[in-house]
Parts: C-alpha cells; structure tokens; sequence
C-alpha cells in the first residue's frame, strides 16, 4: 500500500508542475500584458514602463521560474484592479466557494445514492424509468439555465429564496441545488449500476437465504460494494463543483473564487485569474489523488496495477 501511495504521490507531484507550466502561460500566449494592462492606444513609453515594471521583458523562462519560486513563497503577486495582494484575495473569497462545493456534493450524493438504490430495486419498472429520466434532464440542462429558472420560480414568482449575496444560510440554497443537481446523475448512475451488479451475486444471495432482512441485506452487505465508485468520483466531481462554481456565482452575485474569477477576468487582472486557475488546478490533483486512495482501501485489486 505504502509503495502504491508513493508512485501515486510522485505522479501528482508531476501533474502539479505540469499544472504550473499550463496556468503561467495560459495568459502569457493570450497576448502582450503589457499593452493589455495599458490599454489599446497606450503611449509606447507607458508600455515599455509596465513591460520593465511587471518583469515582461525578461525571458519566458525566467519570468516562469520568478513566479514559481514566489508561489512556493506563498506570494502569488498583487492584483492590477483591487492592489491588494493576490493571497490575501483568494483568502477571503475561498470559504464561500468552498462551503458551496461541500453542501452541492452532499446534496448530489445524498439524492444520487438515494435515486440509484430505488432505481436498482425497482428496475425496469415506472420508477426505474422516472429517475432515469431525472438522470437524463440533469446533465442535458445547461447549469445557468436551471439557475435561471429556480430564480424566477422560487425567487420572483413564489419569493421563497433570496436569489443573490451570502447574507445568511438561505442564499445558499438555490446556488447548492443548482450545482448539485448538474452531479447528481453522475451518482445514481453509478449507484445503480454497482446495486444492479451487487444484488445479483452469490453472497447476496447466500445472504437472503440466511433469512437476513432486507434492509439489512441492501444497506450492509450490497451498499459498500456497490459505492465503491461513487467514492472514487466523489472527489473527482468535487473539483468540477469548485471550477463549475464560476458560472454559479456569477449568476446568484456570490461573492467567491468564481466570482471573483469573473471579475478579473472582465478587468484584465491577470495575476488574479493565474493564481485561480493554479489553486483550482491543484485542488483538483489533489482530490484526484484522495480518490485513487480511497479506491486503493476499498478495493486492494487496484492496487496491483
């Protein structure tokens, strides 16, 4: 196991410079920083200082090992528009993102898992078929579009829900169902069809012969089985919740990293937009790698390859 964790941990470390590689010259090859920063029509003069100032006109390597040492430092730069230092944005802004992810995944998993036993036990039937057509609706509508319409329905039409800030807890709810409903078929499915498989095995079997009741049967002995890929993508959707969370905050005006990625990104704040790609790119090998241990524990037979 320990030799596995090791192998897995060096492949992460190499996917995470890979990642330093791709968010420093994401914005390097959009254009010259300089005139972006001065602005079309700039004095030459005014270009050349900020070229000189921001350290643009040293080569590309260097200016790659200069920002890579000052991460590592914990110094991701200052931003263009607020002037404030990068970190100390990020900072401020990460709890908000972070408490979406966390109640979006709980409310896709609990949902998931809960469609997917159903769908397995009664498949085949007007149930199997109505939760699958769930399924279907969830990942073919576009996210800012649900948003959209719980906005109008729950918030204009019904005024049940706030439809914007983080004033209090219920400013939430819409942004978390609205995120967790995008991952939510990604769980039943997967529950569904490890159930599916579970339930027809001998122990299983051997189980109800034993008398077992029947809840007893499902939720002990087919439930861990039948999630063990619904642990390992967990984490892996948890990073698409954290990167989706852009459009979401951007629509209920939630004042996190997706927000704030926005923002940068319509100011032409380039430091900022870096150092969000990076920490959103690193929180995701990071989740990537939790995943192939937790699927390592569960199933030692992956551990062989």
């Amino acid at each position: 196991m320990l030799r596995y964790i090791v192998k897995k941990a060096i492949m992460a470390v190499l996917v995470a410079v890979t990642v330093t590689v791709i968010a420093f010259l994401l914005l390097h090859v959009s254009g010259d920083l300089a005139v972006a920063m001065a602005g079309q029509g700039a004095p030459p003069e005014e270009i050349e200082a900020i070229r000189r100032a921001y350290g643009f006109d040293h080569p590309i390597i260097i200016q790659y090992m200069d920002w890579v040492l000052r991460a590592l430092q914990g110094d991701l730069g200052s931003s263009y528009f607020f002037r404030v230092p990068v970190t100390e944005l990020i900072v401020s802004r990460l709890p908000i993102t972070f408490i979406l992810g966390v109640f979006a995944l709980a409310f896709a998993l609990s949902l998931g898992m809960l469609f997917g036993i159903l769908a397995a036990l009664w498949q085949n039937t007007w149930v199997d078929r109505l939760l699958m057509t769930i399924s279907v609706i969830g990942q073919a509508l576009p996210s800012f579009w649900f948003a959209l319409l719980l906005i109008i329905f729950f918030g204009v039409q019904l005024g049940w829900l706030p439809i914007s800030g983080t004033d209090t807890w219920q400013n939430f709810v819409l942004p978390v169902v609205t995120l967790g409903f995008y991952a939510l078929p990604a769980f039943m499915r997967l529950t569904r069809a490890g159930m599916i498989e579970v339930m027809g095995s001998d122990y299983i079997r051997t189980a109800r012969a034993k008398g077992l009741r029947p809840a007893s049967v499902i939720f002990k002995h087919a439930l861990r089985n039948a999630v063990i890929p619904v642990a390992s993508v967990a984490p892996v959707q948890f990073g698409f919740m954290l990167g989706g969370s852009v459009v979401i905050e951007t629509v209920f005006t939630l004042n996190g990293l997706g927000y704030l990625a926005w923002e940068s990104i319509s100011r032409v704040d380039f430091p900022v937009v870096q150092a969000i790609v990076l920490i959103l790119a690193l929180i995701y090998v990071v989740l990537t790698l939790i995943a192939e241990m937790i699927i390592a524990f569960l199933d030692p037979r992956s551990r062989v390859e």
